[in-house]
Parts: C-alpha cells; sequence; structure tokens
C-alpha cells in the first residue's frame, strides 16, 4: 500500500470513528432525560465516557506496542459498535450508562492511531500526517452533530443504531483495507530493544522523564484551559449573548472548520518553516490571547475574531505535541507515550466542567476566558524553561 493510501485509510478510519461519536454526544442529555435523569446523573454520564477513556488509553496504545496496532483498532471499533447497540436498546438509565462505559474503555483508540502514523511517517513529514488525524477529528465534529439532530426526530434510539453502523463500516475498512504499520522487518529493528513493561506504573513514569514529562505537563495544562473553553461555551453564548442553541452549533462549527483546515493543510506550512518548541510556545501565547478575547468580546462579531486563534493554536498545538512526544522517545514506546498524553487530556475533560461552571455561575460569563487565559500566560513561561528541542534518537532512554 503507498504512503498515500495509507495515511487516507487512517484519516477515513478516524473520521468515521468520530462521526459515530460525535452523533451521539449532543442527544446524551436529552436522551438521559427520557429515562427521567436529573442534572447531576446527565452530568455524571457525560463524564464516565472520559473517565473510562482516561483509562483505557495508555493501556491501548501501550498494548499496541506489543502486539500491533491493527489487532488493537478491531478490538476498540468492536467494542465501540456494541456500545452503540447497547445504547439504541438502552430501556433504563443504567443500560444507558453501560453503553457509554463500554464505548469509553474500548473508545480510546485514537493514540493507536496517531502510533500507526508515526510508523509510516519519517521525522520530518510526522507532523503534517498527525495533523490529518486532528482534521478527520474536525471534520467528523463538524458533520456528526448535524446528522444526529435530524436522526433524532424519529427517536434517539435511531442514531445510536446509525453510530453503529458508522462503526460496523468502519470495521470492515480497517478488515480489508488497512495492513498492519508495526511489520515484521520493523518488529526485527526494534527486537534488539527492551520491550516496555505493560503496566500503569511504567507509564505514569514517563512525567519524570526530562524529555517526556515537560510535553506531558505542557498537554495537559494546555488541555485543561482548552477543555474549559469547550465544556462551558454553550452556557457562556447562552447567559452573555443569548444565543439559542442552533446558533450556538453555527459558532462552534465556524472553530471546528478553521482547526481542520489548520491541521489538514497549515500545519504543513507552519511546520516547513518553524521548529516543534517555537510552535509549541506561539501556539499557547495564540491561545491565551484569544481566550482572553473571548472573556471581554462585547458582541458576536468580537467573539468570532477571538475565536480565530483559538482554532488555530488548538489545531497546532494537539498536532505538533503529539509529533514533539513521538519523536522523545524510542519508536516501541510510541503508541503508549500518546496513550498517556490521550489519557491526561481526558482528564481535563473530567475536571473543566464543574469548574468551569463554577466560574460562570459564581464570578460571571468573563471569567472562564479571562481565568484560562491568564493560565496559558503561566504556561507559556513554562515552556521557555522546561521544553528544549528534541535530541537525536541515539540519545533517547531505552525505554519507559
Amino acid at each position: 500500500m503507498s504512503n498515500k493510501r495509507t495515511l487516507f485509510s487512517i484519516f477515513l478510519v478516524v473520521f468515521i470513528d468520530l462521526l459515530g461519536f460525535s452523533i451521539i454526544l449532543p442527544l446524551l442529555p436529552y436522551y438521559a432525560e427520557t429515562f427521567g435523569a436529573d442534572e447531576l446523573q446527565i452530568g455524571l454520564l457525560v463524564a464516565i465516557y472520559a473517565a473510562a477513556q482516561m483509562i483505557s488509553a495508555p493501556l491501548l496504545g501501550r498494548l499496541s506496542d506489543r502486539i500491533g496496532r491493527r489487532p488493537v483498532l478491531l478490538v476498540s471499533i468492536a467494542g465501540n459498535l456494541l456500545g452503540f447497540v447497547l445504547l439504541g436498546f438502552a430501556q433504563n438509565l443504567w443500560m444507558l450508562f453501560a453503553a457509554r462505559l463500554l464505548a469509553g474503555l474500548t473508545g480510546g483508540n485514537i493514540s493507536v492511531a496517531q502510533a500507526y502514523i508515526t510508523d509510516v511517517t519519517d521525522e520530518k513529514n510526522r507532523a503534517r500526517g498527525l495533523g490529518l488525524i486532528g482534521a478527520a477529528f474536525g471534520l467528523g465534529f463538524i458533520i456528526g452533530p448535524a446528522i444526529g439532530g435530524i436522526l433524532s426526530q424519529n427517536g434517539f434510539s435511531v442514531p445510536a443504531f446509525v453510530a453503529a453502523g458508522f462503526s460496523a463500516l468502519n470495521l470492515l475498512v480497517v478488515s480489508l483495507w488497512l495492513g498492519e504499520s508495526l511489520t515484521a522487518e520493523r518488529r526485527i529493528a526494534l527486537a534488539g530493544r527492551a520491550r516496555p513493561p505493560f503496566s500503569a506504573a511504567a507509564l505514569l513514569s514517563a512525567l519524570r522523564r526530562p524529555l517526556v514529562g515537560p510535553l506531558l505537563h505542557t498537554r495537559f495544562f494546555f488541555a485543561l484551559a482548552f477543555s474549559l473553553f469547550q465544556s462551558i461555551f454553550t452556557l457562556y453564548a447562552l447567559k452573555r449573548f443569548g444565543l439559542e442553541s442552533t446558533q450556538t452549533g453555527y459558532i462552534l462549527a465556524y472553530v471546528g472548520l478553521i482547526s481542520a483546515i489548520t491541521q489538514g493543510g497549515l500545519i504543513r506550512i507552519f511546520t516547513q518553516r518553524f521548529d516543534e518548541r517555537t510552535l509549541i510556545l506561539s501556539a499557547t501565547i495564540g491561545m491565551s490571547i484569544g481566550l482572553l478575547g473571548w472573556g471581554l468580546a462585547p458582541n458576536v462579531p468580537m467573539l468570532l475574531i477571538a475565536l480565530l486563534p483559538i482554532a488555530v493554536a488548538g489545531g497546532t498545538l494537539n498536532t505538533v505535541l503529539n509529533s514533539a512526544l513521538s519523536k522523545s522517545v524510542q519508536p516501541i514506546e510510541i503508541g503508549g507515550t500518546l496513550g498517556l498524553a490521550a489519557s491526561l487530556e481526558s482528564l481535563t475533560r473530567v475536571i473543566a466542567p464543574p469548574i468551569g461552571s463554577a466560574l460562570l455561575k459564581w464570578i460571571g460569563s468573563s471569567a472562564p476566558g479571562l481565568i484560562a487565559g491568564v493560565f496559558l500566560i503561566w504556561l507559556a513561561s513554562y515552556i521557555v524553561r522546561h521544553v528544549h528541542p528534541q535530541p537525536v534518537a541515539a540519545n533517547l532512554p531505552q525505554h519507559i
């Protein structure tokens, strides 16, 4: 399979995966309400998926380092399929929770897809390849909610079964079209290095490593600020500007489209002109400016201007951080390391919503943006002090 076809295949896998996920996500609160769920239970239903993914992502990533990317992708997609089917057949609230728990435990496969990209790209083209995954994310989140909204007119079980159909299609794509990126030759090349231990303790030890730790810290703190924006934006738009759900959806689609363009195209230009450390620092500063503008925006046109650097910076940093992380470890460790990064991001999606809600309720609609913006100014200073250019692979530690 040619490199272009391989990249397109993994793009398609991620896009279909995210399409099914985003069809369901906006409808979950309404689906849960039909079973009498209160606000706390709805919040827990949303959080349980992120919490399960936080646990599974690094383990799936590390497992793919040991047995290959393709079998882990197949198992995780099959788990997603079962989760959507269970969601569609749900007769009570506990079945909704069981469905989202299963989907979360098996759905942390983005790190495996990212590791697949690192297997088939060199260091020069890695950020561009990883950007395709981000573009697939963005497009999935733009198209999926619209499809889900239309399908939900016939009942909330219908979108769940359609999402299951997309998972079944994805399973077929991986089975028939996507080969194994950890080929026999690549396994032989890595055979002289110690196989990384399959344990949570071994993965968490990465946080203490001089090269990997600062990048993971940056990933966590940046994701915390961005998750604060994502989780609270709908309530912010309602409270500050009185926007309806349709209007808010258009604005979020605008952000998603810019992010997809950044990761699918602009990232190639950025990485050709600047090193990754410069891009990480610049994106952090750009995001802080955008978040401060979000907090201070007096009207919707000014809000749209403020969201532009948020979308560009978010798309840039998500891609470049993963590329830098993949170059900070040995090839046999990439899946587990990217999985840990995905796990930290999932953790922010658990803790950011209550923080944002508290800021919005107790301080005001400007508070989430202003506090997140100031927080990222601190993060920029941390990057200057702790994130250094990547060394050559020969000087990297042998295992996590």
